[in-house]
């Protein structure tokens, strides 16, 4: 019992080396829930969730109006795309070009006017009853999927990000074993790797040798099969081992395996080059990806919360919004060379868009032009998922203020995501008293999208 007992220790110190704060051991567990788990997708289908933190101007970049006054149309002007009837700004040719291949959703609408709490309803389905709180009480789709799809791969995690959690995020009473395997740094930079995934090397070495960590884990195995409580946690560990030491693995977070000319079509900066590492993860099996396309790129901008008092809304887009559309749609071509634009699901979206009329922000005194919070009006962009692209469903008035047709609630988008990857929004999950709450209070895949008939 003393030698199970001290190489299990030994062997557990693998599960508490961590991936962005996440234990191995925790990661795996998300995965031995195998009721959760028959009920979910066995098709390998992905999300690839581009986030604009701060929430985007639909004025700027989706749902332009050309006709009105000057307080409203902003600086801007729309051009034409390959679909009658889909214009966008100026400052997105490439999406422009390849419109065909990917769908807008101008008339999804809330109420939830704070960053975090909108963030919340947007990603939760569920009303915040504190609009400011940063965590959600409720999990987001990001930590739903990673439970309902837990051991869809068995050496890639189920959820990658590269932030902890999003303003407003979080995995709530599903706990931490669902949250997501954290990639934070810049895979620009010509130093990029990923931490986690070098630690054979130094585990070898703490062991003696690599031979040495594997005979520890495999005395361990026999053990355990004389000690059945340890069998969960010898499953649990055992795949930590192959998340950590594959070489599939770390192919997948490798981006020198990508050729120049991919690389460049992304764009050689950090949203560009987030967004091929989101595709590099999808295809090898990840089932859901988030990358914030935020922060400080080629000027002085953090997140796409253009308040007047913050910065200049006319600056800032010709800065961000190039950058957007180098990676969305070279993001969209390349899934579509690879065959994956129907196993892939990509959706670029922020809490809630932005005030119709211009204004000066909120400091006494101007300072820039701006616009400020505005959920009555939000635009969305979706490719993939096998879903019927080319279209714009529903739209707003001659404002860009409210749904003018198709009035739509972010429920229904997620409910169509969730069908997209075999969840049914309607299954009860438990929260940390035994309580039965359903993923989604409400909402209904957008049938324009999915189909006529979603089941």
């Amino acid at each position: 019992m003393n030698s199970l007992g001290s190489t299990r220790r030994g062997f557990l110190q693998i599960g508490v080396l961590g991936l962005g704060g996440l234990t191995l051991g925790g990661v795996m567990r998300a995965r031995a829930n195998e009721q959760l788990r028959r009920s979910s997708a066995t098709r390998p289908t992905s999300v690839i969730l581009l986030w604009l933190e701060g929430g985007p101007s639909q004025l700027e970049t989706y749902d332009l109006k050309p006709n009105a006054p000057a307080e409203i149309r902003g600086e801007f002007r729309p051009i034409r795309t390959t679909v009658p009837g889909m214009d966008i700004c100026e400052l997105m040719p490439r999406q422009a070009r390849i419109a065909k291949r990917f769908s807008l959703i101008r008339s999804i609408s809330h109420r939830i006017v704070d960053h975090p709490g909108a963030a919340a309803r947007f990603l939760s389905g569920y009303v915040p009853a504190n609009i400011s709180d940063p965590i959600s009480k409720y999990p987001t789709i990001e930590a739903v999927t990673a439970k309902m799809r837990a051991g869809a791969h068995p050496t890639m995690p189920a959820h990658v990000s590269n932030l902890a959690r999003l303003k407003g995020g979080g995995s709530a009473y599903l706990g931490r074993a669902v949250d997501p395997f954290v990639v934070d740094r810049d895979p620009s930079l010509p130093q990029f790797r990923v931490d986690a995934l070098d630690l054979d090397d130094s585990l070898a070495n703490r062991l003696d040798d690599r031979k040495t960590l594997l005979q520890s884990l495999d005395s361990w195995q026999r053990g355990a099969e004389q000690h059945p409580a340890f069998t969960a946690q010898d499953s649990f560990q055992h795949r930590a081992f192959q998340l950590l030491t594959g070489s599939a693995t770390r192919t997948a977070f490798d981006l020198n395996q990508e050729s120049p000319r991919v690389r460049d079509a992304y764009g050689r900066h950090e949203w560009g080059q987030r967004t091929l590492l989101a595709r590099r993860l999808v295809e090898a099996g990840c089932s859901f990806v988030t990358v914030q396309l935020t922060g400080k790129q080629s000027s002085a901008f953090i997140t796409w919360d253009d308040h007047g008092d913050v910065g200049h809304i006319f600056r800032n887009m010709k800065q961000r919004l190039p950058l957007l559309d180098q990676s969305v749609a070279a993001l969209i071509e390349d899934l579509h060379a690879r065959g994956l634009e129907r196993e892939v699901l990509v959706v670029v979206a922020g809490e809630f868009g932005r005030t119709p009329v211009v204004n000066m922000g909120r400091a006494a005194k101007p300072v820039h032009p701006g616009r400020d919070h505005w959920p009555h009006a939000m635009s969305v962009l979706v490719a993939g998922g096998g879903w019927q692209m080319g279209q714009v469903v529903g739209s707003t008035d001659s404002r860009g203020a409210e749904p003018h047709s198709r009035p739509l609630e972010p429920n229904d988008l997620l409910a169509s995501v969730y069908h997209f990857l075999g969840i049914d929004s309607a299954a009860v999950l438990h929260d940390a008293q035994g309580r039965p709450i359903p993923i989604l209070p409400s909402g209904s895949p957008i049938p324009e999208l999915v189909g006529t008939s979603p089941s």
